[in-house]
């Protein structure tokens, strides 16, 4: 049986000289400043494309390595934060964590919900208190989303926490297991005084 290697994702990018606020030069060109940190890395200020960081970034999320390309090398690194504009969402900057392939991290992960909840069909209604778990793995173990299946909740009060995901060899939840992921809540009425005249 043959498991098909993942392909390498890939980032253009150049050493940025421009700082501070004549970056907004680079943004009407279609170019996107960004700086790259991490442990024992002197912090790399660089610039990409934003049309090939917004196709990377979409493949990739924050939980796929990027490897960013300058200077003839390639450097293993995560997307850590995405800063956008508060009107028009457009990406302003970006901030790339530099990762060691063969070193554990913790990484946030996000949880993805599939199925439906019987509790729901009944009219009961579902609290999502977290949306992200903690986790520490290899870099290319990390997974893109843990999955909750939501069929598994059919009654008021009952809950899913960390410790009903599924366990996994290749990384380890490090977050509290009691941390509840989703609750059944019952669906309350609202009451409508009658008008007494």
């Amino acid at each position: 049986m043959t498991t098909k290697q993942a392909e390498k994702i890939l980032l253009a990018a150049e050493k940025r000289t421009v700082l501070g606020k004549q970056v907004k030069k680079l943004r009407k060109q279609g170019i996107l400043p960004a700086n790259i940190f991490g442990k024992d890395f002197k912090s790399l200020s660089i610039s990409v494309k934003a049309n090939d960081f917004t196709k990377v970034f979409h493949e990739a999320g924050e939980t796929g390595v990027v490897y960013i390309t300058v200077d003839g090398e390639e450097i293993p690194t995560l997307v850590k934060e995405v800063q956008k504009h508060p009107v028009n969402d457009n990406i302003l900057h970006i901030d790339l964590r530099k990762i060691n392939l063969k070193q554990k991290i913790e990484t946030e992960v996000p949880l993805e919900y599939v199925g439906e909840s019987p509790a729901e069909k009944d009219g009961a209604v579902l609290m999502y208190p977290v949306d992200k778990v903690v986790i520490e793995a290899l870099p290319t173990d990390i997974p893109h989303a843990l999955e909750i299946d939501l069929s598994t909740l059919t009654e008021i009060d009952q809950t899913f926490t960390i410790s009903n995901l599924p366990k996994s060899d290749k990384y380890v939840i490090i977050d509290d297991p009691e941390t509840v992921l989703v609750s059944v809540t019952a669906h309350k009425e609202e009451s409508i005084e009658p008008d007494t005249t």
